[in-house]
């Protein structure tokens, strides 16, 4: 296929995922990198609360509440 014709595809809002090959196809930016914050005792006991209140891991909720602060930031 042209890319002519992939963009107006494209453009029109059709599928053109049967022309692509996804093997290798990655999402920038978000492949795991490790960090490491040291906390107090006390914000660690209110989060594994807040986690347990949720059914989620410690780490699920700090990337969660990290996650939303930087959208709010960026809204």
């Amino acid at each position: 296929m042209k890319a002519r014709d992939f963009d107006d595809k494209f453009d029109r809002g059709e599928d053109v995922t049967s022309v692509l090959d996804l093997t290798k196809a990655r999402r920038k930016n978000l492949e795991p990198r490790r960090i490491n914050v040291d906390f107090p005792a006390w914000m660690i006991d209110s989060l594994d609360r807040e986690a347990k209140r949720l059914g989620i891991t410690r780490q699920s909720i700090i990337k969660v509440w990290i996650a939303e602060m930087l959208e709010r930031k960026t809204s």
